[in-house]
């Protein structure tokens, strides 16, 4: 007999599961000495998203306003007429320069090359 936690785990996931992040979905991944990342941002413009790196600190934040010109008198409203996410990540040593950014269908796909690492220890005699 299976228990009935297991039979259930996904009866509620769509209202209840405070376990998966909100907003902004991403997946990041290494390949050919590159990361790369590709992030969900369905309902946001390509001039609703910023993206800063500082130090290997990866910032992505994407923000968007919407007004309600036509002054309608609204029964019931789910759309957001604001809304902000931001996800950060950090990804060490890599060429801040060379980042490179794409927006396409709700999906900003970024390349983030990696830097090899300059030793800057050195070894002092004593005399």
């Amino acid at each position: 007999m299976l228990p009935g936690r297991i039979l259930f785990d996904d009866l509620f996931d769509d209202d209840l599961d405070v376990r998966r992040p909100q907003g902004m979905l991403c997946d990041i991944y290494e390949k050919d000495n590159t990361y790369h990342i590709d992030i969900d941002a369905p309902g946001f413009k390509k001039d609703d998203i910023k993206i800063e790196c500082d130090q290997g600190n990866l910032k992505i934040i994407a923000e968007r306003h919407s007004e309600d010109k036509e002054n309608k008198k609204f029964l019931h409203r789910e759309r957001k007429t604001y809304e902000k996410c931001e996800r950060s990540f950090y990804l060490g040593n890599v060429n801040e320069e060379q980042i490179q950014a794409s927006f396409k269908d709700g999906i900003l796909s970024i390349t983030v090359p990696k830097q090899d690492v300059v030793e800057t220890k050195k070894t002092i005699t004593i005399n």
